[in-house]
C-alpha cells in the first residue's frame, strides 16, 4: 500500500511540475480579432505604430481585454478592413507573417463567399486585426 501511495504522490509530483517557457518562442503575431462587420466603408491596411496611435485600440470592447498596456512600446498593430461588401460571408485573413532583417512581411488573403453558398443580403464591413510583436518596419503583400 506505501508503495502505491509513493507512486501516486511522484506522479502527481511529476505532472504538475513547472513548465519552463522562453520568450524567444513566442510567435511573431497574433489575431486579436476577425469580425463579419464593424468595419470602414472603404478597403484599407492601416498600420499603427505611434503609441497615441495604438490607444485608440484600448477602447474597443473587442481588444481591450488583449491588450496590455506596455504591448505599445514593444509591438505594432494591424488593422486589414476589406471595405463594404454587399452580402456576407466574406473575411480577411493573414495567410503568413515573415521577418527579416529589417522589416516584417504579411501577407493577406481576401475570402469571399462560395458562388452557390446561402448568404444573408446584408451589407457587411469584414475587419481583422493583427497584433505583431515587433517595431521593425511592416510591408503587406
Amino acid at each position: 500500500m506505501k508503495k502505491v501511495i509513493s507512486v501516486l504522490t511522484v506522479f502527481i509530483l511529476i505532472s504538475c511540475g513547472a513548465k519552463k517557457t522562453s520568450d524567444s518562442n513566442m510567435a511573431l503575431y497574433e489575431i486579436l480579432t476577425v469580425q463579419p462587420d464593424g468595419g470602414g466603408n472603404i478597403k484599407f491596411f492601416e498600420i499603427l505604430s505611434e503609441p497615441n496611435e495604438i490607444m485608440m485600440l484600448l477602447n474597443d470592447p473587442l481588444l481591450k481585454d488583449k491588450m496590455k498596456h506596455n504591448d505599445i512600446s514593444t509591438s505594432n498593430y494591424v488593422i486589414l478592413n476589406m471595405g463594404e461588401k454587399n452580402t456576407g460571408g466574406y473575411s480577411i485573413e493573414v495567410e503568413k507573417v515573415e521577418e527579416t532583417d529589417k522589416n516584417i512581411i504579411i501577407t493577406v488573403k481576401e475570402n469571399a463567399p462560395a458562388k452557390d453558398a446561402m448568404v444573408m443580403q446584408v451589407i457587411s464591413y469584414p475587419y481583422t486585426v493583427v497584433k505583431i510583436h515587433s517595431k521593425k518596419e511592416i510591408i503587406i503583400k
